[in-house]
């Protein structure tokens, strides 16, 4: 008798601070029951992280890797996970910005990462702002590492807050943020050669909202009326491999949720999938 597939719905969110804003993670699991969660920034040690409040949402399976005050990712699952120990120290720094796990699939695991990726600072100039020199050095890495091979070997997805709007409509103005950072031609474009690895990951938001429609998933605190000048920035990706393109079922950007009491900056992704 054949499997039956099995849905998987998936939400990568960048929480900015997850003992601020439990509540939310709350109010995320109940709106959208994901079966898995990919945390960005949430600024806390292992030590310090709310394992007993988190699994109270739901979640018993959790990854977590974090920091004090800065970076660190996490990943919950209400599906099995084994935790993947051999990846990078990416530019050599320590930082909590990536995790990996395999994801207890039937018939056929699937390898998540969780990125976050350095938001690169206010100047576009690697040579005046290390912060800028370091993103282009960690995508630069990481398309190198899944070009060399890490991308092999089956279902994968990539899910995170890659600071990078790729698409002219990722922005609310292409020409007017073409030297801001997030949309420079030099992050886009090596924000293009690493999805051209593994044969070309899927851009699952653009897989069901193709341009010219725009799309955003980040609001900046600085606008007073997000909604009203809607100067929004797609910041936050979910990439599959193309043999996962026949999963893809839904995806959706929760905007909703920029609205909510002590809100992130950032809204939940969520696609979902026949696995």
């Amino acid at each position: 008798m054949a499997r039956r597939p099995k849905r998987l719905r998936l939400v990568t969110w960048n929480i900015n601070s997850v003992r601020l804003r439990l509540a939310r993670l709350a109010d995320l699991a109940v709106a959208l029951e994901p079966d898995v969660i990919c945390l960005q920034e949430t600024k806390v040690t292992d030590a310090e992280f709310p394992l007993r409040e988190v699994r109270a949402t739901g979640y018993r399976h959790i990854v977590i890797r974090g920091e004090k005050g800065y970076n660190g990712v996490a990943i919950l699952s209400r599906i099995p996970l084994a935790r993947v120990a051999d990846t990078p120290n990416w530019c050599g720094k320590g930082d909590c910005r990536h995790l990996a796990v395999d994801l207890d699939i039937p018939g056929a695991p699937v390898r998540l990462h969780n990125f976050y990726v350095p938001a690169g600072g206010d100047i576009p100039d690697p040579e005046a702002n290390p912060k800028f020199r370091h993103k282009l050095d960690f995508v630069t890495e990481a398309a190198r590492w899944f070009g060399n091979g890490a991308a092999k070997g089956g279902r994968q997805i990539i899910a995170g807050d890659l600071n990078i709007a790729p698409l002219p409509d990722d922005v609310w103005s292409h020409r007017q943020l073409l030297d801001v950072v997030s949309h420079t031609p030099v992050e886009t474009n090596l924000l293009g050669t690493w999805q051209a690895t593994a044969e070309g990951w899927i851009d699952t938001m653009r897989h069901f909202v193709p341009p010219p429609q725009k799309l955003y998933s980040w609001w900046s605190y600085r606008n007073r009326d997000w909604r009203l000048s809607d100067r929004g920035r797609r910041l936050d990706h979910i990439w599959v491999t193309p043999d996962m393109a026949g999963t893809l079922k839904a995806g959706q950007i929760m905007k909703d949720a920029r609205d909510w009491p002590l809100a992130s900056d950032h809204v939940p992704v969520c696609i979902e999938m026949l696995v």
